[in-house]
């Protein structure tokens, strides 16, 4: 278990909650794992969760503590609350804010910031662990563009220019994203982004993440009460998680693409993973969809220490500890949406 701005995480499967006073109890197989005091805490989140007792979730109904369930995986499955006055004020807070143009750019930013600041670092790491095998001379000249697009994006209060700005730095990082794959060269490159559908190997393992990503991001906005479909960078489309592909820029690149890069790096896929079909899309075969999986459910285990909290946590919670920062910028409890920031 591990509490984080006043929300207790339970990562432990199978364990049950239970209520003694004024107490959260955690048990497994009868066993007392933990014992915790509720008064001083805003939410509960757990999962792979065997239950918890109708007296914890009435107490914390009653004290407007929520607490959201979730599969061992991340997938959202349900959250208890009491009465919706919470929720009401964050969500029409948000939807106020989605509206006012401005209000969206000044937010969004911050996660164009993250965004690029992150993949800065990425090449500065690269340069650091691996100067015999790349052109360290191009790379830092990338980093210092890079620099440079941070710098604009500070000072833009327009959210077309704020589009504008990210797609630069976009092409930037993306013409360096072939000279990280360091091996399997013949097989796997990255000449482009390829979506709709994906033309190579590493397009494929791409989309595959992201879309891995976008729902473990959705799933901890929805954890905290916010609307993941209302998003500020991203406008309202029907059926579109705007505010999780907002929040989820700010992780593409130091989660998802170097978890792709790792996988091909490592030699963990390998070229008979994929299958390319008459149209030229190019798919993963179920079972290199299965290792995927299984590598992408051990990179949320590995521990990180958060740049902002200052605290030891799990890649798997980083999602969760940035939705809860939003949540409180957005009830100005925070003066500043604070992106996730990784060296």
């Amino acid at each position: 278990m591990k509490k984080l701005l006043n929300t207790l995480f339970i990562t432990q499967s199978d364990v049950y909650l239970s209520l003694d006073g004024d107490n959260i109890v955690l048990l497994k197989d009868e066993e007392k794992l933990g014992r915790l005091p509720l008064h001083n805490l805003e939410s509960i989140i757990s999962f792979g969760y065997t239950g918890a007792s109708p007296a914890l979730m009435g107490y914390c109904a009653e004290r407007n503590i929520s607490i959201s369930f979730y599969t061992a995986n991340g997938r959202f499955l349900a959250r208890v609350i009491g009465e919706s006055r919470g929720n009401v004020v964050l969500r029409k807070r948000q939807y106020a804010l989605s509206e006012d143009e401005l209000q969206s750019a000044l937010i969004a930013r911050n996660f164009i910031i993250g965004k690029i600041y992150n993949h800065k670092w990425m090449i500065e790491r690269m340069t650091r662990d691996y100067p015999m095998r790349i052109d360290v001379s191009h790379f830092k000249t990338v980093s210092q563009q890079l620099s440079g697009f941070i710098k604009e994006v500070r000072e833009c209060d327009n959210l077309q220019r704020l589009r504008g700005l990210e797609g630069l730095a976009a092409v930037c990082y993306n013409k360096l994203l072939d000279a990280m794959i360091l091996q399997q060269k013949e097989d796997f490159y990255f000449h482009s982004r390829s979506r709709r559908p994906p033309l190579d190997n590493v397009n494929a393992m791409l989309s595959f993440a992201y879309s891995l990503l976008a729902n473990d991001v959705a799933a901890a906005l929805e954890g905290v009460g916010l609307d993941a479909y209302v998003g500020f960078l991203h406008r309202d489309r029907p059926g579109r998680a705007s505010l999780a592909l907002d929040m989820m820029e700010e992780l593409r690149g130091v989660y998802a693409d170097r978890f792709v890069l790792s996988l091909i790096n490592k030699r963990v896929v390998n070229k008979d993973d994929f299958l390319t079909k008459e149209n030229g899309a190019v798919l993963m075969k179920d079972e290199a969809r299965k290792k995927f999986l299984t590598a992408w459910q051990a990179k949320k285990q590995e521990k990180i220490s958060h740049p902002y909290l200052s605290e030891n946590i799990s890649w798997g919670l980083v999602m969760h500890a940035q939705a809860l920062l939003l949540a409180r910028y957005l009830r100005n409890d925070l003066d500043e949406y604070p992106p996730f920031l990784w060296k």
